[in-house]
């Protein structure tokens, strides 16, 4: 049995899921597992997919790595939530820009820029 719970629900399109405190309101993220002691004062719902980006920072990996650079930011949901992950694409990314959550195999999540910039 797999103790972490899926990142991504069943509805199409797929969305990441939270858990919301059914007390307070305060959606976090990722889903609590059902095995956690706190399980019965959330309730697992989909995330919002698409967001506001609030901030984001260039990589620029060792030149020996033979890995581009990269982006990775923070992306402001509805909710609200806030989640960390890389952004795609070949633009430099805008703060205020919409950005996509989208599915990769090697990352989980990657967002992916909504607006195309002149």
């Amino acid at each position: 049995m797999n103790p972490l719970p899926s990142l991504w629900g069943a509805d199409s399109p797929s969305r990441l899921l939270g858990s919301r405190h059914i007390a307070t309101g305060e959606l976090v993220f990722p889903a609590l597992p059902g095995h956690s002691p706190l399980a019965d004062q959330y309730q697992v719902e989909s995330l919002a997919g698409e967001g506001e980006l609030y901030s984001f920072t260039i990589i620029h990996p060792s030149a020996k790595s033979g890995i581009n650079p990269f982006a990775l930011g923070y992306l402001d949901l509805e909710g609200p939530v806030r989640l960390f992950g890389r952004l795609t694409g070949g633009e430099r990314p805008l703060i205020g820009g919409r950005y996509r959550i989208v599915a990769d195999a090697d990352y989980g999540y990657v967002f992916e820029a909504l607006e195309v910039r002149p």
